[in-house]
């Protein structure tokens, strides 16, 4: 598995609901938000290649996200 690290605005709890089932819909990923960084940084484990998809569901719910690292 990969791991991926990504900018949002996913900020407090209320958001990780919010953003739960658009994630939940990409199989074989584990995934967390330090809503305590400044930058709100969203972790995800997952295949390579899965980064899209994650920032595709991030942004349908309604939140901004961008990869800062590989």
């Amino acid at each position: 598995m990969k791991k991926y690290r990504f900018k949002t605005t996913i900020n407090c709890s209320t958001c990780i609901k919010s953003v739960t089932p658009f994630l939940s819909k990409l199989s074989n990923i584990k995934w967390e938000v330090d809503t305590n960084h400044k930058d709100k940084i969203l972790s995800v484990e997952g295949d390579d290649g899965i980064d899209q998809d994650v920032i595709n569901a991030v942004q349908s719910a309604g939140f901004s996200i961008h990869l800062i690292n590989v």
